[in-house]
Formats: structure tokens, sequence, C-alpha cells
């Protein structure tokens, strides 16, 4: 069973043009088969919601909709474009079956996944991609006429892009008009193609776009590019590039919004009596001052070499988790100078802090009483 188209694109029922437009690019752009690569039900979600704006986006298919029900824009069931009682329906409740939409369209928005390594979304990059897009044909100015010649008015409806039809139905007869089945409702037809776009006004092309993509970028982040998208109709405004950043993850370095997280191993001997390590940071290796008596996955932080942010200015932190290594493949003389340490250094002191088999000792003993 088909959902309610309202709740498809979650709006309320008296939502606007601009509201229903609103909701379903938000869907598009979550579910759009560019963005969700054989996900069956990211595609399916995105038919439904194209379908869904079909119907709203449009104030006849809304009207009969909101009467009827999904049954109100079904042509099996008599209504839609398929004439019979959709066209009664015109007549008394005002629809524009036909209409001619010789206005300026708007062109379709591009959505482009560009990769970036993991140091170009930190610090920003100049990118360059190639865009295949419909451009306006330049020898017929997207008039789809052969140069030197025009369009011509349609004889069939003289221009409207509508064409009248008398019906014999039970109520008598009933004349609807139609979208004209010569010129398709542009009210004008070409006699001489443009050899160039074949009559459509417009030509493929492959443009080089360069790209900003601003420093302390994220994976999934949208950056939206005004005018780059395919070429409007009938003069209408071009429509929009979407870029979706797909940042590679890094071998060393973690991200958590503006931080930077990492590990680094240190030695039994750097760990016990202290030490300057060597730490690679996105500016490169810096020092960093480990304290004597420093333990095994102690977080040390490197105030300010982190991600720079986005908007404005400062940079997060560098979070530096240090492991401590256990030496292997140690000679005799190695061997007999760790036992002469452990010999005379007590438990607690190797442990540094109190052991956990200390710990659990002591648990035992209270928990016997």
């Amino acid at each position: 069973m088909k959902r309610d188209n309202y709740e498809v694109l979650g709006v309320e029922r008296s939502a606007s043009e601009h509201e229903i437009k609103k909701a379903y690019r938000k869907l598009a752009r979550q579910y759009h088969p560019d963005v969700n690569p054989g996900d069956k039900a990211a595609e399916e979600k995105f038919k439904e919601a194209a379908d869904a704006y079909d119907v709203l986006s449009d104030p006849e298919k809304r009207a009969r909709y909101d009467q009827f029900g999904h049954a109100g824009t079904d042509p099996n069931q008599g209504f839609g474009d398929a004439g019979g009682f959709g066209d009664i329906f015109d007549m008394f409740f005002g629809g524009g079956g036909g209409q001619r939409r010789g206005g300026p369209q708007r062109g379709a928005d591009l959505r482009y996944a560009m990769s970036l390594t993991f140091e170009e979304a930190v610090f920003g990059a100049e990118k360059e991609i190639q865009i295949p897009r419909d451009e306006t044909c330049t020898d017929c100015q997207g008039s789809g006429a052969a140069p030197g010649t025009h369009p011509t008015t349609c004889s069939q409806c003289n221009g409207s892009g509508q064409v009248k039809v008398t019906q014999r139905t039970p109520f008598g007869q009933i004349q609807t008009a139609r979208t004209c089945p010569t010129c398709h409702g542009e009210g004008r037809t070409v006699s001489s193609p443009c050899s160039s776009c074949s009559g459509q006004g417009k030509v493929r092309k492959v443009r080089t776009i360069k790209i900003s993509v601003p420093q302390g970028s994220e994976d999934g982040l949208n950056l939206r590019l005004s005018g780059d998208g395919e070429s409007g109709a009938k003069g209408g405004p071009p429509g929009d590039l979407y870029i979706v950043l797909q940042v590679k993850r890094h071998k060393f370095f973690e991200r958590d919004g503006n931080d930077i997280y990492c590990e680094v191993p240190i030695t039994f001997i750097q760990a016990a009596l202290g030490a300057e390590v060597d730490v690679p940071t996105l500016d490169g290796v810096v020092k960093m001052k480990v304290p004597e008596g420093t333990q095994t996955s102690t977080v040390f932080r490197l105030k300010g070499h982190g991600v720079p942010h986005r908007r404005g200015s400062g940079r997060g932190d560098q979070h530096v988790r240090v492991i401590l290594t256990t030496p292997t493949k140690l000679n005799d003389k190695q061997k007999q100078l760790l036992r002469e340490f452990g010999e005379a250094t007590p438990d607690h002191q190797q442990m540094g802090k109190k052991s956990l088999f200390e710990k659990f000792k002591e648990n035992l003993r209270d928990a016997m009483g």
C-alpha cells in the first residue's frame, strides 16, 4: 500500500509550494543513487519521494490527490491525463490539464563526489574537476532552429500550446483543453532544426571547474556552487552543482571534530626516567615531554596542533596516547640487569600505582570479612 504523499515528504497538508520543494530536495540529496550506490532501499525512497513531489508540486494533481487520494492521480482509475472523469474534474474544479508550460524553466542540479586526502580536508585545497552537463547551444542560442531561421507559431494551436477537445459525457458535451500534440505544449514548431543540437536547443559539454575546498572540511560535507548545474530552458536560470566530500582515512591520525588523536610508543626507560619524544603532527614532528613515572595509556595534549576551524580562527588540539612497549629478544646481560633491578625494587615501586593484583587481594580480604 502506497504511503501518503505528505507523509513521504514529511510536510503538513497545508504546506506551501516552497515547503514542499524544500522537503523534496532534502530527501533527494539524502537518498540520491549517486550518494548511495548499490543501496536498493535508498533508491526506493528516492523514487517514492520523486513520485510524491510530482503530485504535490502540480496544483492540478495536488487538488485531485487531496480530494480522491492516490486514485485521483492514477490514470487507470479514470483520472490524470488519460481523459474521461479527469477532464470532467478539470471543468468543475478549475484544473489546468494540458496547460502550456512555456515560461522559463530552471536547470537541473548536479552532484559530484570528490575524494580528498586527510591533509587536503584539514588544510583546504584547490581542485579541478570535469563535469559533463547540458548547455545552451551557442549556434541557435537555445531556440533549436538552424542559424538564419526562427521557430514559427504552431498552426494547430495558434501558439497557445493547447487544443480544445469536445467530449460526450453523462453530463452532456464538455469542452476541455489538452496539450497540443503537434508542438507538445511549446506553442511553436521548428521546421529547420539546428544541426549542432538536433533542434534540442542544448548540447552536451564537459566543463573543467575549479573548486576551493575550505580548511577544516569534514567527510560528507556538501559544497554548493550556484549556477554550475544544467542550463535552464527558455531563458531560465541554471541549476546548482553540489560537491560531496569523501575524505580518506589517515594511517596514523584519527579525527573527532577539530581534535586529532594518535598513539605513540615509548620505552620502559623513557617512561620511568622521563624523556622528550618525537611526535608526528599535522605540522611536522615536534618534541613532547614525557615526565618520569609515566604510565602506559596516559594521554597528553598538544595545544593548537589539531584541525583549523572552518569558520573563524583557531585550531583544535592533538591528543597523544603513549603506549609502553615491552623489550623482546634480550641478551643474557640485559636479562641479568633486569633481574637485579627486580630484586632491588619492591613490587609497588615497579607497578607505579597500586597494582591490580594488590587491589584484587584487598577486595578478596574485604569479601571474606
